[in-house]
């Protein structure tokens, strides 16, 4: 494993123990898949990793004016993978629909004629993916594992590429970017390898949630603040959502297997949903006279943040749905 500009480089191998050892306190219910375009494999010599995800993190904070680089891990061409964004803050990815998921940018052009995919980036991306359903209880799917060329530009809402999409991660990518391609060609290779590592991931049930309230919040060993400061877990940020495994005395313990508490004080109670109807409107305000400005899909997931009668907040955005409509 090498470190250079604050980034990690690893092998698959390296990145499947790294990803054992990292304690990451937000809900992530899904991997998005990416490709750079620009960078591609002409700006790619075999050795320029760290210079190519500095580039990218340079224009992603200068040009479009964003805190850090846009995406958690990047995978370039000859199967290496290289760190970018902290783990426990959302990408910045496909708009509106960064708030649980983690984001792969695969380096490369894969749009029909430009790019053809190597073995080694192509069973990196494949293991990447398969690591990270096991680290977080991902079932594989089309619900978890996403597509940026399956939400629309404006608006982040999910149309499966009928308008006003991008091409990502490429119409190559595996053998094409619709829902069909990913089901047929790259969802098999994923559970494959689930399978190889006798691994089914299974999400946990009845669980409590809460949303962070406050800026930053530290994670302590204890439950009280004369407990130190964990040095495994990072600080959790503003709007992310946590597990509630255990609480005590105005604290949350939020992991299963590690001694790792957050103050109560400083989060909201959330509750998660799945969308039960073939469709359901997405609206600014909470009454069906507002704007309509989203459909969600049956069986997307969902967090209650507020509740006004029979609507429900499902963002730190205005945007409401009918309570109806939800499992929970």
């Amino acid at each position: 494993m090498e470190n250079k500009y604050g980034f990690y480089k690893m092998t698959v191998e390296e990145f499947r123990n790294w990803i054992k050892t990292i304690r990451i306190s937000r809900t992530i219910c899904q991997i998005q898949q990416h490709h750079t375009y620009i960078p591609n494999y002409k700006h790619f010599d075999g050795s320029n990793h760290f210079e190519r995800q500095k580039a990218m993190k340079e224009c992603h904070v200068q040009q479009n004016g964003w805190a850090d680089i846009g995406q958690h891990i990047s995978v370039f061409p000859d199967g290496s993978i290289v760190t970018g964004r902290s783990f426990e803050k959302s990408p910045a990815c496909i708009s509106f629909q960064n708030a649980h998921a983690i984001c792969i940018e695969n380096v490369g052009n894969f749009d029909i004629g430009a790019d053809v995919m190597t073995a080694q980036q192509a069973n990196t991306i494949i293991s990447v993916t398969a690591i990270l359903c096991k680290k977080f209880g991902l079932q594989p799917s089309d619900k978890s594992i996403v597509y940026h060329h399956w939400f629309r530009l404006d608006n982040g809402t999910r149309n499966d590429g009928n308008g006003c999409n991008k091409t990502c991660p490429g119409t190559n990518f595996f053998g094409g970017n619709k829902v069909v391609n990913f089901k047929n060609s790259f969802l098999p290779l994923v559970i494959k390898e689930l399978e190889t590592h006798n691994y089914n991931p299974v999400l946990p049930t009845n669980c409590d949630y809460a949303m962070i309230n406050t800026q930053s919040l530290n994670v302590r060993t204890g439950p009280n603040v004369n407990y130190n400061i964990s040095k495994d877990v990072a600080a959790v940020y503003y709007g992310a959502i946590i597990r509630i495994v255990d609480t005590k005395d105005n604290w949350y313990k939020i992991s299963q297997d590690k001694e790792c508490w957050i103050s109560s004080k400083y989060t909201n109670k959330v509750k998660r949903a799945i969308v039960g109807a073939p469709s359901l409107n997405v609206r600014i305000g909470a009454s069906s006279e507002y704007k309509l400005i989203g459909v969600l899909k049956k069986g997307d997931e969902v967090f209650e943040y507020e509740k006004k009668e029979n609507w429900i907040k499902i963002g730190l955005d205005d945007k409401w749905v009918n309570q109806k409509y939800l499992q929970y």
